[in-house]
């Protein structure tokens, strides 16, 4: 990022960066920084991805440094990094950054705070995900748990020169948990012109669905964190009232069996086409495949799969949730259910269903039109404005916050333990699990 007096920035979060060809897995920040990292490489600026290791990775990635890891840490999308290798270190050193950007307070957010704190530059931070709807990939999660991660997560981000929301609603939310370091509403972003064009008849046949058919469609990582039972329920309903009907879902995860076991308690399992995870150009396909895309997800900070949908043509039909809101507008670009009531929700489906041509077509430009708004080239040029306003007035000396924020993790560490220990006495089977001392 030497052009135009800017500095390369260090995207060093916990996330893969294995292109995002492969989707369905639902892991966004990885998502994420795969089309930032593309779109500065693109205008001439370097970049180095510090990400974990994981399975079928090519070797010797151009900038790319890997981390041991482990994978998909009991069933969720994350990786809990290891110790990190000196030669993390060394590849840093050589490369000079000017700027970190962070995509996760904890796996490798410690690392990006402290190589912040000895190069003395600023740290950026993307506040990608709702960390405290996922302790339930912790062994004996508890609300006590969501209430730590709230408080790790705003600790880290006020330790940040500067902060990027992905949705209004996170900027807000936040904020009114005590978030002091600037924040920047950026979203994440797409490529509308990727998603134009698919071949969705092809994929029809593939799964052996007529041409004709209405297909209600959703891609993402199937996580009880999705609210996909909810889901299930009510395009199984949908299926029931209209017998030509199919759904398709591309993604896989621990939800998978209980889905395709509730949508064959309502008999309509032989119209429901479970795909795994597929490579970019098929969900491409998939995406054109689909008459509506349906989506009832309340954890996300933004929604970039109903982004996606739009940017292919497809309307959406979705659940009341913040982030998701600011992206479907109710009969322009699909319709949003205001109750979680599955039966509304299949009355939604239905009225898409039901559209004449011409309204449903007005539909799918809308939807068009709104992916244009998320473009990543956008967001991309957003995000390289942000970091020179960063690096113009930016604070770097942060070793006096590197001691606040391990103290912070002390203390976090220690009430970890004490609620440990209370589980065990009451269990009587519980080991005692503890919080490394500076480190979460």
């Amino acid at each position: 990022m030497r052009t135009g007096g800017r500095g390369p920035d260090v995207d060093c979060g916990g996330a893969r960066a294995d292109s995002a060809h492969r989707q369905g897995s639902g892991y966004w920040p990885a998502r994420s920084v795969d089309q930032f990292t593309q779109a500065y490489r693109a205008r001439g600026h370097r970049v180095l991805v510090v990400a974990p290791s994981y399975e079928n990775i090519e070797p010797d990635e151009p900038g790319v440094a890997r981390v041991p890891a482990i994978q998909r840490f009991n069933g969720s999308d994350f990786s809990v990094i290891l110790p990190i290798p000196l030669y993390l270190t060394r590849s840093i050193n050589e490369f000079q950054p000017d700027l970190f950007h962070s995509h996760h307070p904890f796996l490798l957010g410690d690392t990006a705070l402290r190589m912040a704190s000895i190069h003395q530059v600023p740290l950026v931070f993307t506040y990608h995900t709702m960390y405290e709807l996922y302790t339930h990939y912790v062994p004996f999660g508890a609300v006590s748990l969501g209430e730590m991660a709230k408080r790790l997560s705003v600790g880290y981000a006020n330790l940040c020169a500067h902060v990027i929301a992905p949705s209004r609603y996170i900027a807000g939310l936040i904020a009114a948990r005590g978030v002091s370091t600037p924040i920047t509403v950026i979203p994440t972003g797409v490529d509308p012109a990727r998603y134009e064009r698919g071949e969705g008849n092809r994929f029809r046949r593939g799964l052996g669905i007529p041409e004709k058919a209405f297909v209600v469609g959703h891609v993402g990582r199937l996580a009880p964190e999705k609210n996909l039972n909810f889901l299930a329920e009510a395009t199984g309903m949908f299926l029931q009232r209209d017998q030509s009907a199919h759904l398709v879902v591309v993604g896989a995860g621990p939800s998978q069996s209980g889905l395709m076991k509730c949508l064959d308690g309502a008999g309509v399992g032989a119209r429901a086409h479970f795909t795994g995870q597929l490579d970019e150009p098929d969900v491409i396909d998939a995406y054109h495949a689909m008459d509506v895309f349906a989506f009832s997800s309340r954890s996300e900070t933004q929604g970039i799969v109903v982004v996606e949908a739009m940017a292919a043509g497809v309307p959406v039909v979705a659940l009341d949730a913040p982030a998701v809101s600011e992206v479907v507008e109710d009969g322009l670009n699909g319709l949003v259910v205001s109750r979680a009531d599955p039966r509304e929700f299949a009355e939604a489906l239905e009225r898409v269903a039901g559209l004449p041509p011409q309204r449903r077509d007005a539909f799918r430009q809308a939807a068009r039109g709104t992916a244009r708004k998320y473009s990543v080239d956008v967001s991309a040029e957003r995000c390289l404005a942000l970091y020179s306003d960063v690096l113009s007035g930016a604070r770097c000396d942060i070793s006096q916050q590197i001691y606040e924020w391990s103290g912070f993790l002390n203390r976090v560490g220690e009430e970890w333990n004490l609620w440990a220990n209370r589980l065990s006495a009451l269990a009587g089977v519980v080991p005692r699990t503890g919080v490394e001392q500076g480190g979460p």
